[in-house]
């Protein structure tokens, strides 16, 4: 919801009270303490987004708050509510995300990756309704729909998203959301935005996108049919892994449903995050267009290492979503984008996953991605179901690639893999 630019505080509009260097009684010590003097609103436009901290809003009258409170007018009362900063950020990834979307876009901002998915399944959900869900699909998702929504009468099939015609066999009556991941986590299944926009268009329903692993720089799902886009703003939006936020992007009328479930249950983004995932937003290009191209160069390299059964990465031409991600990924002077996790499956199962880990030096062991480190995670090592790991090698090691140089992250891996070969062919 686009809300004017708030005015100064209320005091600073007010003539000084008494006490305050004018004639009249001296106020107490405490009251002054309480009370002291506002600057006003610079006249100049930062440059800088300001972060404003504060949670609640002083007014004139009660006529104004209560204006405000029920949206005659724009303005900020609660920081629960709506907050500047907050606003600022969430609205900077709308016109990311909407940069050649075919209508309006807006945005509100959570908590946290979950936390918008959350609210935005809870806006649309309800008993009785129905979700067809990626398999696999990320392990907090899974969590979500399988363990906590079906306490509440929401029911969910997750099937195989690179073939359409099992997610229209999978849908019912009662199918209320398609929902999707642009690049699948851990597989980098990439999605067919435009056939699942068809099968959610045929059945009614909305087709909701979680894009945290494309970024806007590699895909915008609004432009490919999307109805809702969420990202999980504490990685590459942020970037520096010292942030946590999430944000939900669409079309205006169902993003104010969305932003009513937010200020419900109370989920609402800090402003203090807020500035830093709206400062991360500047350099994204920048980061996530290096990221992509160390990752390609990365995942070609041990591919052809005697000890790698497999690599999962879109820009290989041996990956499944290949093609389909060519079609609707960007490209740069660099080639296309195809996304900077990369999953590398050794020969030797569960054991050989571990034992790689624990050899690397450069890459760090460590949860998220976006940032500009270099992470890996043995996924079956942290898998909190078999089913969301479905499909998924017990070897399996993911690897979200950072700003290091992409020769010490191969020579990093190197090590680690040729050390595999005193290891026995362990079962997979």
């Amino acid at each position: 919801m686009r809300r004017a630019r708030p005015e100064g505080p209320a005091d600073a509009r007010r003539e000084p009270q008494p006490g305050s260097g004018r004639s009249g009684p001296a106020l107490g010590e405490n009251t002054r303490a309480v009370h002291l003097p506002q600057p006003p609103p610079p006249r100049q436009e930062p440059i800088g987004l300001p972060v404003w901290r504060s949670a609640s809003w002083a007014f004139d009258s009660s006529g104004d708050h209560a204006d405000v409170i029920a949206e005659h007018r724009p303005g900020y009362a609660y920081s629960r509510i709506d907050n500047p900063t907050v606003d600022a950020f969430a609205a900077a990834v709308a016109a990311l995300e909407g940069a050649a979307a075919p209508e309006d876009v807006a945005g509100q901002a959570f908590s946290s990756g979950m936390a918008a998915i959350t609210g935005t399944l809870l806006t649309f959900l309800g008993n009785g309704s129905h979700v067809v869900a990626p398999a696999p699909v990320n392990g907090a998702t899974y969590q979500l729909l399988a363990n906590v929504l079906s306490r509440f009468g929401v029911s969910a099939d997750f099937v195989d998203h690179s073939d359409l015609r099992r997610v229209r066999a999978a849908i019912r009556p009662t199918t209320k959301i398609v929902y999707a991941e642009t690049l699948a986590n851990p597989t980098l299944a990439v999605a067919d935005i435009r056939g699942l926009y068809q099968v959610a268009r045929e059945a009614g329903a909305l087709l909701v996108v979680d894009s945290t692993f494309a970024t806007p720089v590699v895909c915008r799902p609004l432009e490919h049919g999307a109805d809702l886009v969420i990202h999980s703003a504490t990685k590459y939006m942020g970037g520096h892994d010292d942030c946590v936020g999430g944000v939900v992007v669409g079309r205006p009328d169902l993003v104010a449903k969305v932003r009513q479930t937010r200020i419900d249950t109370g989920s609402a983004l800090s402003p203090d995050d807020a500035y830093l995932l709206r400062r991360g937003l500047e350099t994204l290009p920048l980061r996530v267009r290096r990221m992509c191209s160390t990752a390609m160069v990365f995942a070609a390299a041990l591919a052809r290492h005697p000890h790698v059964r497999r690599v999962d990465y879109p820009g290989l031409p041996t990956h499944p979503g290949h093609r389909t991600a060519r079609h609707l990924f960007d490209s740069g002077p660099e080639g296309t984008r195809f996304g900077a996790v990369v999953t590398l499956t050794p020969h030797g199962g569960f054991e050989a996953g571990v034992a790689l880990t624990d050899r690397l030096r450069t890459a760090a062991i460590a949860p998220s991605m976006g940032g500009t480190h270099t992470k890996a995670v043995h996924l079956a090592s942290v898998a909190r179901s078999d089913e969301a790991l479905s499909g998924v090698d017990a070897g399996a090691v993911r690897f979200a690639i950072g700003l290091e140089d992409a020769e010490d992250l191969i020579a990093d891996v190197t090590r680690a893999l040729d050390a595999l070969g005193s290891l026995p062919r362990a079962r997979t």
